[in-house]
């Protein structure tokens, strides 16, 4: 694969997005929003988005390795970076994670959560995505939408979503994320994909995915085009472009103003 990434904050607070890449894997991991509500734990989540990278890419070195195995082996050696923090806080520092690899003659992928790896393959687009926090609390999220993006009421409607969200994570009827330990890898999504037709495959995080899922302001193909014309920057920059036309989110009901953003362009060869 030939691999163009990129990432950006969505505001003026730390990325908490991380993106990384080799000629064979590509990893973007999107952590979770704190809501301003305790974690339990004093490094943050732009701190375990980082060290969970670069531990998945140390354990996936073996490329016959599963990738559910090689997530459960990372989470696991994070965890012991910070004993001393709570890790059975609820809001303990978590991530969503999308992994594409490529082999000899197919594609792997896991996906944890809904950061969603897209292929393009024949003309035609192949999301896979991890949809199940889209379940959880769904009464608590419309609330979110009544008020405009960043008012008092809208900040106090997200913290009572996320801290009813934070019950269900990782447990069987709720959703499932990167967290303290290995035991969410074995619920990740997996699955392969030949190579034939594939010409190019977008793995991101939904704060990139949204201008075509949520917002619909482009197509995949749309969205494609841009990135072999203007990069991985380039996308980011588009979905920026149509949130400066909605600053109070009157028209995309949405969390954040602008969510952070993190993008691996894989074109195949």
């Amino acid at each position: 694969m030939c691999v163009s990434i990129a990432t950006a904050p969505g505001g003026p607070n730390p990325n908490e997005d991380w993106v990384g890449a080799t000629s064979s894997l590509a990893v973007v991991l999107d952590g979770l929003s704190t809501a301003g509500l305790d974690t339990g734990c004093r490094h943050g989540v732009p701190w375990y988005v980082a060290q969970l990278g670069g531990h998945l890419f140390a354990a996936l070195a073996d490329p016959g390795r599963p990738l559910a195995d090689g997530l459960a082996q990372a989470l696991d050696q994070v965890a012991e970076l910070h004993p001393g923090c709570d890790l059975a806080n609820p809001g303990t520092p978590s991530a969503t994670v999308s992994i594409l690899r490529a082999g000899a003659e197919q594609f792997d992928y896991l996906v944890l959560a809904d950061s969603p790896i897209v292929f393009e393959r024949d003309g035609e687009y192949l999301v896979k995505t991890d949809l199940r926090v889209d379940t959880v609390v769904p009464e608590l999220r419309a609330e979110t939408e009544r008020y405009a993006t960043g008012t008092p009421e809208h900040g106090a409607a997200v913290r009572r979503m996320v801290e009813a969200q934070r019950l269900t994570r990782n447990t069987p009827s709720g959703y499932w994320v990167a967290a303290s330990s290995g035991d969410a890898a074995p619920f990740a999504l997996t699955g392969v994909m030949p190579f034939a037709d594939v010409t190019a495959v977008a793995v991101m995080s939904d704060g990139v995915s949204r201008l075509v899922t949520e917002y619909q302001a482009a197509s995949w193909d749309e969205a494609f085009s841009t990135l072999r014309t203007a990069g991985a920057h380039g996308l980011i920059a588009s979905v920026r472009r149509v949130e400066a036309t909605d600053p109070e989110g009157l028209r995309w009901p949405r969390f954040k103003v602008g969510d952070d953003a993190a993008v691996a362009f894989c074109r195949v060869h």
